[in-house]
């Protein structure tokens, strides 16, 4: 839901109310029930969950990636060479 932020033109006392976008707006001040007005807010930013967002999700050892640790002739996984593999490619 998201939060509205409001300012009462009587006594000045700006509050947060989380409210749906489907609401009303409010009219009247919870403190001295005057008229007040919805203010224009920059919002929120973006929240990414899930894998893949995050540099903790693919790590990096020594500023390399895992797959550019392959020699030639050997494999990255550490199995040692092997023809079939596609890091020898």
């Amino acid at each position: 839901m998201p939060t509205y932020e409001y300012e009462c033109v009587n006594c000045n006392k700006i509050f947060d109310i989380f409210q749906k976008m489907s609401d009303k707006p409010l009219e009247k001040c919870p403190k001295c029930h005057k008229k007040i007005t919805r203010l224009i807010g920059g919002g929120s930013g973006v929240i990414f969950k899930g894998p893949g967002f995050y540099a903790t999700d693919y790590p990096k050892t020594n500023g390399k990636s895992p797959s550019s640790k392959a020699r030639p002739g050997e494999c990255s996984t550490g199995k040692g060479g092997c023809d079939t593999c596609p890091h020898n490619k």
